[in-house]
């Protein structure tokens, strides 16, 4: 057996290895430099704003950019127009995974555009199957 930081005893097993999990830092609980940087910065963060806000309006690039960062940060993604059609059954599922692959074929979208709307396609046919599921326990279960 062997203590951890924290006090609490480990297991270890025939060879000496511990058994599963990390016994190290807690989930959660913040670096030592972290929490100093933090007390450091309490209480000024609108002070540091304003100088940043000054510099920038001054000229300084840099500082302008990170205000607009702030502002008006950079899109993770960009809307896509895509006619995918009705989902209401396997068939509207497939011709709708055909078009979606045409159009990235055809350039239309990009490989990774298409795979998000290929897991809302995804995420359609589960819920068609979970409602088909659920309609034919009912049938089995003579609740119609």
């Amino acid at each position: 057996m062997s203590a951890r930081k924290n006090g609490e005893k480990t297991e270890r097993d025939g060879r000496g290895r511990f058994g599963p999990g990390n016994p190290g830092r807690p989930k959660g609980a913040r670096h030592k430099a972290t929490r100093t940087a933090e007390a450091l910065l309490d209480g000024e963060a609108e002070a540091l704003t304003r100088k940043a806000i000054e510099a920038a309006l001054g000229g300084d690039t840099t500082a302008l950019r990170l205000c607009l960062d702030r502002i008006l940060p950079a899109r993770k993604g960009r809307p896509v127009q895509f006619e995918i059609g009705a989902l209401e059954n396997t068939q509207d599922l497939a011709g709708a995974s055909r078009r979606l692959l045409e159009a990235v074929a055809n350039g239309d979208l990009t490989p990774e555009e298409a795979q998000a709307v290929g897991s809302v396609i995804e995420a359609t046919r589960r819920m068609l199957e979970t409602e088909e599921l659920e309609r034919r326990i009912s049938v089995l279960e003579g609740r119609t």
